[in-house]
């Protein structure tokens, strides 16, 4: 039971924000791209397997980046504590429990089709290549943005085969999200990280992180608008788009006070419902459509 327990520490199975984080540009990808008329038990199968892709690729890649990150981690307070950085699990039964992951994330990948399978090997190198970005660059969360909505696309493709440049796009304004997010994140570690040496947006925009912010929102804003236009959604949408944007541009920027930890946290935690609420604003009008 205690090797138990540190396995789920070391996947922090505890912490669900970063697998619906990751899981959520999947669903709104296959809704995008699903056909209501008839094809929802597919859609309602293929939910399954995203999700249970999301909690595997995601406990991987904690692994990996434990792994990766480990001489950095005991240096912070807030992951000193991490089984691998703390000694608790060896780095090679660490590789061990991330290799029996993919494996099985790998099994459901071949479920799809074709299309999804490749997409999904391909995106296999960015994913576990993350956590090193930010020894060279002050844009590691803007690289997290292009691995964690990778998943839109294959999303959309998985269900839908006709090329369409709609989850392109929508995927480009959710990598804007998700700078925005984990920039807020990384403001929990900012004086560790300078002390120690890594960098990221917190660190580049730390003078005025609440423009920077705006601005990255004020763009996942204006594309989930684009994309609605192209969809030819109804009205509804753009209400609901107004919800969102009252959501990120308030509660989120106006609101947040990056030298408070515990602020910081709750704000990026905020970001799984508004995760839901996006999706909710496809779906009904994808049904209504």
């Amino acid at each position: 039971m205690k090797d138990f327990k540190l396995f789920l520490d070391l996947i922090r199975i505890k912490k669900p924000i970063g697998i619906m984080l990751l899981f959520w540009p999947c669903l709104w990808g296959l809704t995008l791209g699903n056909d209501f008329s008839d094809n929802n038990l597919i859609y309602l199968t293929y939910i399954a397997y995203f999700f249970l892709g999301s909690i595997l690729m995601r406990s991987a890649g904690c692994i990996v980046n434990d792994i990766l990150d480990r001489k950095f981690d005991i240096l912070v307070s807030r992951t000193k504590d991490r089984p691998i950085a703390s000694g608790k699990i060896s780095t090679k039964l660490g590789l061990i429990y991330a290799i029996i992951l993919c494996f099985t994330a790998f099994l459901i990948l071949i479920q799809f089709n074709l299309t999804t399978i490749l997409l999904g090997l391909a995106s296999m190198p960015f994913a576990f290549s993350y956590p090193l970005m930010k020894r060279y660059t002050y844009w590691p969360q803007l690289f997290l943005g292009f691995t964690f909505n990778y998943g839109l696309i294959m999303a959309w493709f998985s269900i839908n085969s006709e090329f369409s440049y709609i989850p392109i796009i929508f995927y480009f304004g959710a990598i804007f999200w998700t700078l925005a997010y984990d920039t807020i994140y990384g403001f929990q570690d900012i004086k560790d990280d300078e002390i120690i040496g890594v960098k990221s947006t917190s660190i580049k925009f730390k003078k005025n992180p609440k423009l920077f912010i705006f601005l990255c929102y004020l763009i996942f804003i204006l594309i989930q608008i684009i994309s609605g236009v192209l969809m030819e959604f109804n009205h509804y949408y753009f209400i609901g788009i107004i919800v969102i944007a009252l959501h990120l541009l308030i509660f989120q920027t106006l609101k947040l006070d990056v030298s408070n930890t515990k602020m910081c946290l709750v704000k990026f935690k905020s970001n799984n419902f508004l995760g839901l609420l996006i999706f909710l604003n496809i779906l009904i009008n994808k049904i209504y459509l």
